[in-house]
């Protein structure tokens, strides 16, 4: 599409005191130039990745480490860990893996919404020796003042989130705060790919990496064409761009992702990625999947009705109080 014809898709309703269409118009011109040798470097050597991988907060530390050096093996330039539950046990942690990848290596962590304002800022600070490259999702992903108290408070550890903004105003109002360092898109959470073109548009504007969110089943699949558009036809390729990658379910897909060396190597076929394959979908759509029809799946649905009527119980019982 020309810089005309994508200047078109985007709604600039509630963001023009951020982003006028004239200066999306510029910023897609100027990317224009530079299309055919950023198509190029992309089909050579794709997008850096990063991996989620070993960071899950129930692993065991003989797990985490081992699968942070098959990261580190594979090519990939960072691992994010999740944290939040005990400050003594990211320390501990961080320490662990720090010694696996050295003081260079590239790490973040995730907290997932967990802190309240001032514990994020104590609790990252706390863990500045570690040099890391970013605190994701510090508190509530609508706390726009929140998340610029804490950027500010924090510095230099960057803050980074996204994944969780439901609209194209959140991340205006998170740039104009000076709120994030990383822009972190969800292929899925805003309302569709037109609201993702002005978000990216957005970071543009702003200088602030798009650094997509993926840790979900198809989202890597999907957000890539996100990245890869960026990195083709809007800010170019730069060392600040990273996309999340977790390697799991790739298989259910009929054009799983293919990342080679920490990078996602672009797809051939056309269209989103999401497509699933036959297979997947026969066995696991619901309630007449085949996975259903067995007494895993069974034991499954009724386990999960069972859950439901408890909570309704309870949540009627406490109305029934008041």
């Amino acid at each position: 599409m020309t810089p005309q014809q994508l200047v078109a898709t985007i709604d600039f309703r509630y963001i023009s005191d951020a982003l006028t269409a004239e200066e999306a118009l510029s910023i897609l011109e100027k990317g224009f130039a530079g299309r055919k040798s950023n198509e190029e470097i992309l089909l050579k050597k794709g997008l850096p990745a990063y991996t989620t991988t070993p960071g899950w907060l129930g692993y065991t530390d003989e797990k985490m480490l081992h699968l942070t050096q098959e990261a580190v093996d594979a090519g990939f330039g960072l691992i994010k860990y999740k944290c939040g539950k005990s400050l003594a046990d990211d320390r501990r942690r961080l320490a662990k893996i720090r010694e696996i990848v050295g003081p260079d290596f590239p790490i973040a962590i995730d907290a997932n919404q967990v802190w309240d304002v001032d514990v994020a800022i104590a609790w990252v600070n706390a863990l500045k020796e570690f040099d890391l490259q970013w605190i994701e999702e510090p508190t509530h992903p609508d706390d726009v003042v929140g998340h610029a108290r804490i950027a500010r408070e924090v510095a230099p550890t960057r803050v980074a989130t996204g994944e969780h903004a439901s609209s194209r105003i959140i991340f205006k109002q998170l740039l104009q705060s000076d709120a994030i360092k990383v822009m972190q898109i969800d292929a899925t959470r805003v309302a569709g790919v037109n609201e993702n073109i002005a978000n990216i548009l957005l970071a543009a504007k702003y200088g602030i990496p798009v650094c997509p969110h993926a840790g979900g089943v198809g989202l890597c699949e999907v957000v890539q064409h996100l990245a890869m558009f960026d990195s083709v036809a809007v800010t170019g390729h730069h060392s600040q761009r990273v996309v999340e990658y977790v390697d799991h379910l790739h298989e259910h897909f009929v054009e799983p992702t293919n990342v080679v060396r920490g990078a996602y190597m672009p797809p051939k076929a056309p269209g989103s990625g999401a497509q699933m394959v036959e297979s997947t979908i026969a066995e696991f759509v619901f309630p007449t999947g085949i996975y259903w029809s067995s007494e895993k799946g069974k034991a499954h649905a009724l386990s999960s009705n069972t859950a439901h009527s408890s909570s309704d119980i309870l949540i009627n019982e406490k109305i029934g109080a008041r």
